[in-house]
């Protein structure tokens, strides 16, 4: 019986995608599933709590159980054509087939009725013809402005009139013909209605929605609307061009070209800034874009959408295109329409013949219209920002040279930092002497800092680095320059990997076993290499006897530290969940990187990476606190997949000097039982 109605539900659905044929039928037929078990021609509806606002309700509603990220409650009400009769379950009865005027007393438009006859539109809805009348619900003509209202009754034989016949078209329009985009000319002097139909199922006419559509009557259609529409004769930019509030932004359309385009026939949205919302920007910042017609072409179409957007389309918040290419999040909360998660929306649907204007009091400026500084204000990289400019490259920042910088995350700054000649020289190399996308980035391409240094870009599976430093967050494309933000402060390679382990002094008896070994000019060679560089308390740790035998044969000692080598170049960004490398001596090495908090560590076969990163321009060091031993065939589940209590045990291990399972002479015997010759 479960598996019969679980199939009886998936064609029920399956029934709904193949015969809605359009979204509103989508939407309406899944409130009719939803409130099917309290009979027939029950449809389920959702009411923005507090509110008198309701909707059929879509999935995501339904589970969600909020509209506008306010809860919403559900009742169960008679679909569209439908009455309850005495004693009967659900919605059995259609209701009677009468004329529009009576129709609208049926459907919640009693005053649309009474003005009707007030009006003396009564004859003419009572009498033959085929009709839509999109009918103010009784809340619609309560919510109108008293002034408007008085105007309208005051002269009922002319304004009234007008106004009713401009909700009216002569012909029959069903849901299924409102389509997006659509205008029918009014029984108003021809004046267009103007439909949008959208793809979460609101249907409006000049912005107004339908809560109740396809109200049959004998002599036409009533879809009831939730607002008094008036007749719209201008365009978009003539809004513009006649309201004060917009004076600013009609000097820039004008400066940017955009006049004709906002003139012709399209369905556009303006978010149109008000002149306090130009005069919130910095002086300096305004005069720059205003001066500048590639940033304020730029600024302008960041704000104009490429379809038309009502506000009561709006139900949650939705990605949009605008002109400019990027896009906004347009959204809403409560009986506020916002954009990118902010209500800054002072007035809404100002309804031109080629779109609607929405007026907002803050002005949107995106990265393009930036210069680097800008881009790097409010961000998360304010530290690097403050630095750059403490530095004297504040002049680099803020003008129109092609460059890319690459600026650390604050959080890769631990400690309190002091400006130096050092700190000077090292951000100076942070600075590209070109404009660049991470996405024109490959591997190994070099990169010129403005510090004259060479960067190199290393792409790995899951990240992309430009020396030690990995890029963690989209590009930021400003007016001029790019910025990057990467998760560490660079490090600009100092010399080959011998001269890197010569400068240190923790590497003093690695770079003599290296020389003992005869792999100095390997260290010195192009490479690439890595290195995984055991100190000298990893030699130490060594039983002295293991120590001095292991030195003393320059072959078995040049296995051990192949072993420690490979011919690529990976630094700790590009280590992920079992990544491997091959070592120039013996099997591969495995490489994980483990994460507590925010503190992360390199562990290669079980041994962590004491300092990761050294970077030199035929490779790049990673310091180990152990000498690195291949992994046994078979490794306790549990050990295995703690690298930490691994390598705790291992320095357990070397401080009791290994006496009845000698792991040092394991790693001897099993790299020198390979083939010694292999160098890859």
């Amino acid at each position: 019986m479960q598996h019969l109605t679980l199939l009886t539900l998936a064609l029920t659905l399956i029934a709904t995608i193949c015969f809605a044929k359009s979204p509103y039928q989508s939407v309406l037929q899944h409130s009719r599933i939803r409130g099917r078990q309290h009979g027939p021609n029950v449809c389920a509806m959702q009411k923005i709590q507090g509110t008198d606002k309701k909707y059929f309700t879509n999935c995501k509603q339904w589970y969600h159980r909020k509209i506008c990220g306010k809860p919403t409650v559900i009742s169960y009400e008679c679909c569209p054509g439908y009455e309850k009769l005495p004693g009967e379950k659900g919605c059995p009865a259609a209701l009677p087939l009468v004329n529009i005027y009576n129709t609208l007393g049926v459907v919640g438009a009693a005053t649309t009725k009474m003005y009707s006859e007030r009006a003396q539109l009564r004859e003419e809805i009572e009498g033959p013809g085929s009709f839509t009348f999109f009918a103010p619900s009784n809340q619609a003509w309560a919510a109108l402005p008293n002034e408007i209202l008085d105007a309208l009754v005051s002269n009922v034989n002319i304004e009234l009139l007008n106004a009713l016949h401009y909700h009216m078209v002569n012909r029959r329009l069903t849901s299924e013909d409102l389509k997006h985009g659509s205008a029918f000319p009014s029984m108003y002097q021809d004046f267009n209605v103007h439909i949008h139909h959208y793809p979460n199922g609101i249907v409006t006419v000049n912005c107004a929605r339908l809560v109740k559509t396809d109200q049959h009557a004998t002599n036409g259609i009533v879809h009831v609307v939730d607002r008094v529409i008036t007749a719209v004769t201008n365009d978009v930019h003539t809004f513009i061009d006649t309201d004060d509030d917009l004076e600013t932004l009609r000097t820039a359309v004008a400066a940017a070209g955009l006049t004709q385009m906002l003139e012709s026939d399209g369905h556009y949205t303006v978010f149109a800034p008000t002149n306090e919302a130009f005069e919130k920007i910095p002086p300096e910042m305004l005069n720059r874009i205003l001066g500048d017609p590639v940033a304020l072409k730029d600024l302008l179409n960041y704000h104009i959408l490429k379809n038309m957007q009502c506000a009561e389309s709006i139900t949650s918040g939705t990605p949009l295109e605008t002109l400019q290419g990027t896009v906004l999040e347009v959204g809403c909360d409560g009986a506020d329409m916002t954009l990118n998660g902010k209500a800054i929306i002072q007035k809404k649907d100002q309804l031109g013949t080629n779109g609607v204007i929405h007026y907002i009091n803050e002005l949107l400026i995106p990265d393009s219209a930036k210069t680097l500084l800008e881009l790097a204000q409010g961000s998360a990289v304010t530290t690097a920002t403050k630095l750059f400019v403490d530095a004297g490259l504040g002049s680099h920042l803020s003008g129109s040279e092609a460059l890319t910088i690459l600026t650390p995350q604050n959080e890769a700054f631990k400690e309190s930092v002091t400006m130096t000649g050092d700190l000077k020289k090292l951000l100076k190399n942070h600075i590209l002497k070109e404009q660049l996308s991470s996405g024109s980035l490959y591997y190994g391409q070099e990169l010129e800092t403005l510090g004259g240094t060479k960067l190199r870009v290393f792409v790995y599976r899951n990240s992309l680095c430009i020396e030690n430093s990995c890029i963690v967050a989209h590009d930021k494309i400003g007016r001029f320059g790019s910025m990057f933000t990467v998760d560490k402060v660079l490090t600009p390679p100092m010399g080959t990997i011998m001269d890197v382990l010569k400068a240190d002094n923790r590497f003093s008896l690695l770079v003599g076993a290296i020389q003992t070994a005869g792999l100095t000019e390997l260290m010195n060679q192009a490479g690439p290499h890595t290195v995984f560089a055991p100190t000298n308390d990893a030699f130490s740790a060594l039983p002295k006897a293991d120590l001095n035998k292991l030195m003393s044969n320059p072959k078995e000692l040049a296995s051990v530290l192949k072993y420690h080598m490979a011919k690529e170049i990976l630094v700790s960004g590009g280590v992920g969940s079992h990544t491997r490398l091959k070592p120039l001596q013996g099997d591969k090495l495995e490489l994980n990187m483990w994460r507590k908090e925010k503190n992360q560590t390199v562990y290669v076969n079980k041994v962590p990476v004491v300092e990761a990163d050294l970077m030199a321009t035929n490779g790049v060091v990673h310091a180990v606190g152990a000498i690195i031993k291949p992994l046994p065939p078979k490794v306790d589940r549990e050990q295995a997949d703690d690298p930490i209590r691994t390598a705790s045990s291992m320095r357990t291990d070397s401080r009791i000097g290994v006496k009845n399972d000698d792991l040092f002479q394991k790693v001897r015997k099993s790299l020198s039982s390979r083939t010694m010759t292999r160098v890859q």
